[in-house]
């Protein structure tokens, strides 16, 4: 009999439960146990956070958001903050703590469920010789190997419904609204809900933008008597002139620098520079919240499902894969190498620029290849 353990590690993303119950359900047909691990590595750190999983435990939450596990982005164990005796916070790696407890409890392999962050700690494991097995995580659908990763699809859902809202209010006050979206280096949340929710200005990192360019996209739509506008803006957006917009790094053990400011920097340029009654809105975690659409669920169950049949094959070190609609394994190592961007001459950047969205650039369009 296989022992399997599952650790979900980051941000939250909807679709996670529904990896578990796929990973639970294609365990359980095989007659493999499953132990699911709290916090990231937590059960893995202190067996009190393990915990045996059966059918009962994950009876239907493949329909809701979150993760019945608990998550974490402060548990790096390569790199984690402990009180010492002195009352000190010391920065330890307790990495082959981890190891040794994953081989005492014998388990078979570890499923890791997250972006590149938590990939990267559980390539460093595999590279300590535990047998691996990655799962995709984030909502910023960045991770190069794949097509898409779960959580993306409900977090667009959840920013375009909530620009459509914005439609009403801004029109009936002649006024702009700044929209601030999840994403960090990517601007694919900003892109997709952008253009489906009919913005008129989006601005995403892999374009600089100038306010210049956004002012006169503003001014312009009074020239065709609309006096009011929406601008979406990725949480990583930088100008024209190199100005990055961040709240430094947060919380000890967390290594990236927590993003935000710009939507709100974005609709005081605005006002300063058209005197138009301008507001600025930071959807922030709501896009993490919730049930996940019918495209993020199917795709999460199909990630758990393919990575259990990875353990079958016994193809370690690598990470499920979305591509050309079928599953396949990718070396986590490969997979983790570099992040998904926008590219300047993607298709939806040329559909935005056909339909007269302004993407804070000179707007001169790509050609069509």
């Amino acid at each position: 009999m296989k022992k399997i353990v599952i650790s979900t590690g980051g941000g939250d993303a909807p679709g996670l439960n529904a990896v578990i119950y796929a990973v639970v359900h294609s365990c359980y047909r095989r007659g493999w146990e499953v132990y699911g691990s709290r916090s990231g590595y937590g059960g893995l750190m202190n067996v009190d956070e393990m915990v045996r999983l059966t059918l009962k435990d994950v009876e239907g939450i493949y329909a809701t958001g979150g993760t019945i596990l608990g998550s974490t982005n402060k548990g790096n164990p390569f790199s984690k903050p402990v009180e010492n005796l002195a009352g000190e916070i010391q920065i330890v790696d307790i990495s082959d703590k981890i190891l040794r407890n994953f081989n005492r409890m014998k388990f078979d392999c570890h499923i890791a469920i997250g972006g590149d962050g938590s990939l990267e700690i559980a390539h460093r494991f595999a590279q300590k010789g535990m047998p691996v097995i990655g799962v995709p995580k984030t909502i910023d659908n960045d991770l190069m190997a794949t097509r898409r990763t779960f959580g993306f699809d409900t977090a667009v859902a959840t920013a375009t419904e909530a620009i459509d809202k914005l439609h009403s209010t801004a029109k009936s006050h002649d006024r702009v609204m700044v929209v601030e979206v999840m994403g960090r280096e990517s601007g694919w949340i900003a892109l997709y809900s952008g253009i489906s929710g009919g913005a008129d200005v989006i601005l995403i990192p892999e374009i600089p933008f100038d306010m210049e360019q956004v002012c006169d996209k503003i001014a312009d739509n009074a020239l065709h008597d609309k006096h009011y506008a929406i601008v979406v803006v990725a949480e990583g957006a930088v100008t024209s002139d190199g100005r990055a917009f961040n709240k430094g790094s947060g919380e000890l053990g967390r290594e990236e620098v927590i993003l935000g400011g710009v939507g709100e920097w974005v609709a005081s340029e605005i006002r300063k520079r058209t005197d138009k009654d301008t507001r600025s809105l930071v959807l922030g975690h709501l896009q993490r919240g919730g049930s996940p659409t019918t495209f993020d669920r199917l795709l999460a169950l199909r990630f758990g499902a393919a990575a259990v049949r990875l353990i079958e094959q016994r193809t370690f070190g690598h990470m499920v894969a979305l591509s050309n609609s079928q599953m396949i394994a990718v070396p986590i190592a490969e997979a983790i190498k570099a992040r998904k961007k926008v590219s300047l001459d993607d298709d939806k950047v040329l559909t935005a620029r056909e339909i007269g969205i302004c993407l804070g650039d000179s707007g001169v369009e790509m050609p069509l290849s």
